[in-house]
């Protein structure tokens, strides 16, 4: 999968992205990851990237023309090009599987008061929010997507189940584990993980999975959503958009 991210503040990405789980699928050739300056796209001696809103009002906006250059420079007709933005959809695993699927990621990070919206309306394929929250731009969003996707590339983790029996991957969350020792200061694992009868302990996961999700997440078994994420739910726009 090749991945890049259009950014204000590319020196940001280093480090997350160069350890762990996405290095070593940097480095076994899984991930091709860039890093693109938003401002190299720009033609003034200033770099200008942002611009004063019509119609008045606090802060600034991203101006059209760098990202529409750098996006126009960058894609491809295999592209999906992602907004990272507070009014997107509201990622979760489903859409991270969706994503991992696709053969060519743009993540285009929002700063300032946002896009001049002549680009959500024709250059954005999709657009995503992590939560229901404000941050000071979207690379740490960005940084996310790219995580939540990378880990389910085939080969990205040491044993692809791993990816299968997490939190959300089957709408639940996970079950609770334990490691050695067995009793650690009065406190024991419980006896059926100690049985060696995987039937059993396959239905006990089973039901402690579905027993902390209705406790802690109720809103994963209802279906329901909170009015913020209502508000937030979008769907994907037609690849066509860009031909406007």
């Amino acid at each position: 999968m090749k991945i890049d991210v259009l950014t204000l503040f590319p020196g940001m990405f280093a480090g997350p992205l160069d350890e762990s789980i996405i290095r070593r699928a940097r480095d076994k050739g899984l991930l091709d990851l860039r890093i693109v300056n938003l401002r190299d796209y720009t033609h003034d001696r200033h770099q200008t990237v942002d611009d004063r809103p019509f119609g008045g009002g606090p802060g600034m906006l991203m101006k059209p023309e760098p990202i529409f250059e750098a996006v126009e420079a960058l894609a491809t007709p295999q592209t999906k090009v992602i907004l990272m933005t507070p009014a997107g959809r509201l990622f979760n695993q489903a859409i991270a599987r969706e994503l991992a699927r696709e053969s060519h990621l743009l993540l285009v990070c929002g700063s300032y008061e946002g896009f001049d919206e002549r680009v959500h309306e024709h250059l954005a394929d999709d657009e995503l929010s992590i939560g229901d929250y404000v941050l000071t731009n979207g690379a740490l969003p960005a940084m996310v997507v790219i995580d939540a996707v990378t880990r389910l590339l085939p080969g990205a983790l040491g044993d692809d189940n791993s990816a299968v029996e997490e939190s959300f991957s089957h709408g639940l969350l996970e079950c609770p584990h334990y490691t050695r020792p067995a009793e650690f200061r009065g406190w024991k694992v419980p006896d059926v993980l100690l049985s060696g009868n995987h039937a059993e302990i396959a239905r006990w996961r089973e039901a402690m999975a579905l027993e902390r999700t209705k406790r802690r997440r109720p809103d994963l078994l209802t279906g329901e959503q909170t009015p913020a994420q209502e508000k937030n739910k979008r769907t994907a726009k037609p690849s066509d958009t860009k031909k406007e």
